[in-house]
């Protein structure tokens, strides 16, 4: 179905593997639209609880494939408009996933590749993962993953690494947020993403999408009145849902809830 992603459902994981190994996984048209639509077939999908982003290779994203930059060179200002506006959907696609999402960050990451990794919910990379923000060097900026980046490390050391272009470690991009965890290997890769896995499945997935919805509506917005009583209206309609009555008499009765998507 696919020709630059392959997708797969494993029990209640949906895998969204990119697979232009040869190409380290940069982005072009093809790609972006592929990556867009997996996803959007793992929200529909009853079967999925947690979304899993990985590449085959040894790279995570390049960023922009060279032939595509080759392209857009070349390219009348609608068509690149409409190019960045199709990004612009993946990325907001990802970030909004009702669904958890967890980056599987096995190789480098560039450019368009880091905006990948900020827009999933949880990240995990290997100790020898390397990261650049590198439009600058060409001339550009990263203006479509801007927002998540910046979400994601914060305004200061986006100034750095967006302005710079300079590669940084995985140790870095743990301290300064980017991802969640480091691990010695590929083997490790997967152990850990797979407790993290274990952690989601115990949970509502109602709640668990309300949370990311509330996230994103709480984030840097001022602690004023109306989000108290926008908070307090979320509760409320949660706690008497059917999600939130079966959590809650589980609790009380001391067992595992039986969620019903």
């Amino acid at each position: 179905m696919y020709q630059s992603i392959i997708t797969e459902v494993d029990d209640s994981i949906g895998i969204l593997t990119l697979n232009k190994a040869e190409r380290h996984n940069a982005f072009d048209e093809l790609l972006v639209d592929e990556i867009t639509s997996g996803l959007l077939e793992f929200e529909a999908d009853p079967r999925v609880r947690v979304v899993v982003l990985s590449s085959t290779g040894k790279s995570f994203c390049a960023g922009a494939d060279l032939n595509w930059v080759r392209r857009t060179a070349t390219s009348s200002a609608q068509q690149n408009l409409s190019d960045a506006r199709e990004l612009a959907r993946l990325m907001s696609t990802l970030n909004e996933l009702a669904k958890p999402t967890v980056a599987r960050v096995q190789g480098p990451a560039y450019g368009a590749g880091i905006g990948l990794i900020a827009a999933c919910d949880i990240a995990v990379a290997t100790y020898d993962t390397l990261f650049a923000l590198t439009e600058v060097k060409l001339g550009l900026l990263p203006a479509v993953v801007c927002p998540y980046v910046v979400a994601a490390i914060g305004e200061r050391y986006a100034r750095r690494y967006l302005l710079s272009a300079e590669r940084f470690s995985a140790a870095e991009a743990y301290r300064i947020g980017l991802v969640h965890e480091i691990v010695p290997g590929e083997e490790q890769l997967d152990e850990a993403i797979g407790e993290i896995i274990d952690n989601l499945l115990k949970n509502g997935p109602q709640a668990q999408a309300e949370c990311k919805a509330l996230i994103r509506l709480v984030a840097g917005q001022p602690l004023d009145e109306s989000i108290g009583e926008e908070t307090a209206q979320r509760i409320t309609r949660v706690r008497s849902s059917l999600e939130g009555q079966e959590g809650l008499a589980a609790f009380l009765e001391k067992r595992k809830p039986n969620w019903i998507d």
